[in-house]
């Protein structure tokens, strides 16, 4: 009897694009996937970006911003913005959850 285990994908690098507007993260299943950095800067999990959404404080929208840092952390990517920004940290399961993955 075989037994086939599922697994999920892992990422295994990460860039920016050239005009820093955009992640590009390698997996070891879909090749690369792509995340705008607004889309990152508005998925921002941080107790400061949490505490602004319940105060109805965090903006709809952060056009035109870019990714100016990635600190890797092993279990997560911890991304600076354009905006000053530099407290989210983006566990890679997440960063794949954000990619449909």
């Amino acid at each position: 009897m075989t037994t086939t285990a599922l697994v999920a994908p892992t990422v295994t690098d990460y860039t920016t694009s050239a005009d820093l507007a955009t992640l590009v993260v390698r997996t070891t299943r879909d090749g690369e996937v792509m995340l705008a950095a607004e889309q990152l800067r508005l998925s921002c999990k941080c107790a400061h970006c949490t505490r602004a959404r319940f105060d109805g404080r965090f903006p709809q929208g952060f056009p035109g911003i870019a990714i100016t840092e990635i600190g890797d952390l092993g279990y997560g990517l911890n991304i600076s913005f354009s905006d000053g920004h530099n407290r989210g940290i983006y566990p890679k399961p997440y960063l794949l959850s954000l990619a449909g993955r």
